[in-house]
């Protein structure tokens, strides 16, 4: 199964600012909604982000005011821009495409909050 595949992930020091972002599988409008989840070690992986077809996003409480998620239909591609980083921000951050009954999801990008 073809896979979205994330990228921008890196080390970055607290306060920092990362831009993540995912490449579709195919054509990003055929997703009813796309987002982020992340999993920190020894933690469960938890929902960051999503945004609908239609543009309607969601957010994590952690999340709001320091992170937003977009989508790009034209180069099928999803972001989310992570500012104010903290190190409990650090963890492998996973995309996932959206379907009606499942969801297809990428191998995951580390991001790391450390001085």
């Amino acid at each position: 199964q073809v896979q979205p595949v994330e990228s921008g992930g890196g080390l970055v020091q607290p306060g920092g600012s990362l831009r993540l972002s995912c490449a579709a599988s195919e054509s990003i409008s055929k997703f009813n909604v796309m987002g982020w989840y992340r999993q920190a070690p020894g933690k469960q992986r938890e929902f960051v982000a999503q945004i609908a077809r239609g543009g309607t996003q969601s957010y994590n409480s952690f999340a709001k005011g320091r992170f937003t998620v977009s989508r790009d239909n034209a180069k099928n591609t999803m972001d989310l821009q992570m500012n104010s980083l903290k190190s409990e921000d650090t963890a492998v951050y996973y995309c996932f495409e959206g379907l009606i009954a499942s969801r297809i999801w990428g191998q995951g990008t580390q991001v790391t909050v450390s001085s």
